[in-house]
C-alpha cells in the first residue's frame, strides 16, 4: 500500500509544481556561474600542465645495449648511421 499512496501524491502534486514554475525566470544563478568557472579553469591549467609534460619528453630512441650485431634492429641502427 506504501507505493500507491507515494504514487497518488507524485500524481497530484508535480502538476502544482508545474504551475508554479516560470520558465522565463529560471537561470543556472551565482553557482552555475562559479562552478562552470572552476572546471574551465581547472580544465586550462590540466592543459598547460600537459603541455610542459609533454616538451619534457625525449622521443629519441636509445639503442639496446642487449642487442648484438646479428640481430635486425642493431643492423637497422648501423645502416642509419
Amino acid at each position: 500500500m506504501p507505493d500507491m499512496s507515494a504514487h497518488l501524491a507524485l500524481t497530484q502534486l508535480v502538476p502544482f509544481a508545474a504551475e508554479e514554475l516560470d520558465k522565463n525566470k529560471v537561470t543556472p544563478g551565482v553557482l552555475g556561474f562559479v562552478v562552470f568557472a572552476v572546471l574551465a579553469l581547472a580544465v586550462w591549467m590540466l592543459m598547460k600542465s600537459m603541455n610542459r609534460h609533454m616538451g619534457r619528453v625525449s622521443f629519441e630512441e636509445a639503442p639496446d645495449p642487449a642487442a648484438g650485431p646479428d640481430t635486425p634492429a642493431a643492423q637497422a641502427g648501423a645502416s642509419a648511421k
